[in-house]
């Protein structure tokens, strides 16, 4: 069984279109609050590269405020794109392995933007 029929360069074609967010944008301090298909997520870049996550599966799990790294987005298959954290139609993957459903939309808060 074959998937969507993704090649490397469509995919990266596609993230670059999809409006995204990628880890040279962003600074610690910034945030990301990100809508999926079935959660919204609260991101915050801290000073060591890894993000105090909120919501969604988190906080099912009673686990806010969580560090945790991202790996990168994903279509849900075997390629990842490790240069963005975050893009519509996309998943995010975790570093716990967790994977998000699509994203929806997102907004980004710039440093000193949150309290």
């Amino acid at each position: 069984m074959r998937g969507p029929g993704y090649t490397l360069s469509s995919f990266g074609d596609l993230s670059a279109r999809a409006g995204a967010v990628r880890r040279q944008e962003v600074s610690p301090g910034d945030s990301i609050i990100v809508r999926t298909q079935n959660s919204v997520y609260a991101l915050r870049l801290g000073e060591d590269g890894a993000f105090s996550v909120s919501g969604g599966w988190f906080r099912r799990k009673g686990r806010e405020n969580i560090r945790m790294t991202i790996t990168g987005c994903s279509l849900g298959g075997n390629m990842i794109r490790i240069d963005t954290l975050v893009a519509c139609g996309f998943s995010i993957e975790f570093g716990n392995r967790l994977i998000t459903s699509p994203v929806r939309s997102f907004f980004v808060l710039r440093n000193g933007w949150v309290n």
